[in-house]
C-alpha cells in the first residue's frame, strides 16, 4: 500500500488527530469533521472494510458522548480510546480472518491472487504491525495523560514516531511481497 493510500484510509483519524487539540471546541469539531470523512470516503468507496466501520462507529458514538451530552471520561481520555479502538477494530479484523489491509490490497492484485495464502499472510503480518502501533500508542496515551514518567513531548514524539514507522514497515513489506509474487 502505497504511503498516500494509507493516507486516504486513515484521513478521518488524521484530521481528528490534527483538528481535536486543545479546547473543547476543537475537539467537537474535530469529531464533526472525521465522522463528515468517513462518511463521504465511504460513500465514495475510498474507505471500506473494518476500519470505514470503526471510524463510523467511533466518531458517531463519541460525537454523541462529547457534543450531545459533554462526557468528562470520552474528553479526558479521547487518545486512549482512539488508538485503542483502532487497535481493537485491527486486532478483531485478524482474528475474524480479515485484515483490514485485505480490502486496499485486493486493489493492487489480480482476482485470482485474492484467496493465496502468501497474500493473506502478508496482510495479516502489515495489520499486525498497524495493530500493534495502534495498541501501543494507546498504552503512550494513557502514559501521557498520566504524566507518568516522561513529558507529554516525549510520548507524543514516541507516538508519531510510531505510525512514520508504521507507514514505512507497510510501503517496504507491501513492495518485498509484490517482487517475491513477481518472482514465483
Amino acid at each position: 500500500m502505497s504511503p498516500i493510500k494509507m493516507i486516504l484510509v486513515f484521513a478521518p483519524w488524521i484530521a481528528f488527530l490534527v483538528i481535536a487539540q486543545g479546547s473543547l471546541f476543537r475537539l467537537k469539531l474535530g469529531l464533526a469533521i472525521a465522522l463528515g470523512l468517513c462518511i463521504i470516503l465511504g460513500v465514495l468507496r475510498l474507505h471500506r472494510g473494518i476500519i470505514l466501520w470503526a471510524g463510523l462507529i467511533f466518531f458517531a458514538i463519541s460525537s454523541v458522548l462529547v457534543v450531545g451530552f459533554e462526557n468528562i471520561f470520552m474528553i479526558n481520555y479521547m487518545g486512549v480510546l482512539t488508538s485503542g479502538f483502532l487497535g481493537l477494530a485491527a486486532w478483531i479484523g485478524i482474528l475474524i480472518g480479515k485484515p483490514f489491509t485485505l480490502d486496499y490490497a485486493r486493489e493492487q492484485v489480480r482476482k485470482e491472487i485474492w484467496s493465496n495464502a502468501d497474500f493473506i499472510k502478508s496482510n495479516v503480518i502489515v495489520s499486525s504491525s498497524w495493530a500493534f502501533v495502534f495498541t501501543l500508542n494507546a498504552i503512550l496515551a494513557y502514559g501521557k495523560f498520566r504524566h507518568f514518567l516522561m513529558p507529554s513531548f516525549a510520548y507524543e514524539t514516541i507516538s508519531n514516531s510510531m505510525l512514520v514507522i508504521a507507514v514505512l514497515f507497510t510501503s517496504w513489506y507491501t513492495k518485498r511481497a509484490r517482487a517475491k509474487r513477481a518472482a514465483q
